[in-house]
């Protein structure tokens, strides 16, 4: 795989901010055309996605600093990379802590929201791991299995041995749950049921795709990587607010 695609004069395109770029794109066309297609104001659509991408690269980039914290004590110069160095849950939690923010601010429901925007969200990180196959990291563990990859050219990735291919794996589940979803938010109106679908099952496929990652740089919680734990949490915090929220309609009921 090769990270540097092409080049366009002195520009260089990379496969990983390609694939980024690709994803938010695709990402934000689905979002909208379902918004026109719900009755959204697409002016709250277009400033929630600011916000949320805001929000999500600050939450994933902050969240990577924790897990590097000993590194950087050692090297503050780190603080300063901006172009590498994320988690993708950070950047989940950041993304729709920053729409709670901004539906709160501008009194709006926030749940309705959220599921309008969770399929989006699945889109784009198919995408995203399509870059970091392309850049060679987020990499499995070594394997002899017949579906490894080998990598030959990677700055990142081992060279030479066969490996889970843990980013395509996680790129069609992205892919397949984003299709989920799209298919639950047509024969529902409950609102955040879509988006506790998307935590819980995410959640669940994160926690098991980690098994087979190779690389250690998330960091390590006890016996569970750091995503791992994070993931743990999002599942039983989700499924308890869904319990909880059957349970009270019950009671008025």
């Amino acid at each position: 795989m090769h990270n540097e695609l092409f080049k366009i004069g002195p520009v260089t395109i990379y496969g990983y901010g390609l694939m980024i770029a690709l994803g938010i794109f695709f990402a934000y066309r689905l979002v909208a055309y379902r918004a026109s297609n719900r009755q959204f104001p697409l002016s709250h659509v277009a400033s929630l996605s600011g916000w949320c991408l805001a929000g999500g690269f600050a939450g994933a980039k902050l969240l990577f600093w924790l897990t590097q914290m000993h590194n950087i004590v050692n090297d503050p110069s780190l603080l300063l990379n901006f172009a590498e160095g994320f988690v993708v849950y950070g950047g989940i939690i950041g993304g729709i802590g920053a729409g709670f923010l901004y539906c709160k601010i501008h009194k709006i429901k926030f749940l309705k929201h959220l599921d309008l925007f969770v399929p989006s969200i699945a889109l784009a990180q198919g995408f995203g791991r399509i870059g970091c196959l392309l850049a060679g990291c987020c990499y499995g563990e070594e394997t002899s299995s017949w579906f490894g990859i080998t990598f030959h050219d990677s700055a990142i990735a081992p060279n030479g041995v066969a490996l889970v291919p843990t980013q395509m794996i996680e790129s069609v589940f992205s892919f397949s749950l984003c299709f989920l979803l799209l298919y639950v938010a047509k024969r529902t109106t409950k609102a955040g049921l879509v988006a506790a679908l998307y935590l819980i099952l995410y959640g669940l496929g994160r926690f098991v795709i980690e098994f087979y990652r190779g690389d250690l740089i998330r960091g390590e919680v006890g016996l569970f990587t750091t995503s791992q734990l994070i993931a743990l949490l999002v599942v039983a915090l989700t499924s308890l607010a869904v319990v909880l929220s059957r349970y009270q309609k019950r009671l008025v009921a």
